[in-house]
């Protein structure tokens, strides 16, 4: 389970260094893994959002397999997309 208030730490932490490698040492209970927002599917909202990136929840870290879900309690990390500068 992730809660609001350890989404708001992981943004505020993403604005200082948003690369998983970094945001594991600040967060060893959780799994962290990053791509690009064009590499997200639309079904999916972001759980959170600040400057550059969004952040969204990941369940099945201690699986297989990885898949979003919009669903705190039973996400198990978070995923950061860095957002696509539109120019």
């Amino acid at each position: 389970m992730i809660t609001p208030t350890q989404l708001a730490q992981v943004g505020e932490a993403t604005l200082l260094d948003a690369r998983a490698a970094s945001l594991r040492q600040r967060f060893p209970g959780m799994h962290f893994t990053e791509c690009g927002e064009d590499d997200v599917s639309p079904r999916y909202r972001p759980a959170f959002s600040v400057d550059g990136y969004d952040l969204y929840l990941i369940s099945g870290a201690s699986g297989h397999c990885l898949e979003l879900t919009n669903d705190p309690g039973s996400a198990t990390g978070i995923l950061v997309a860095a957002k696509v500068d539109e120019e």
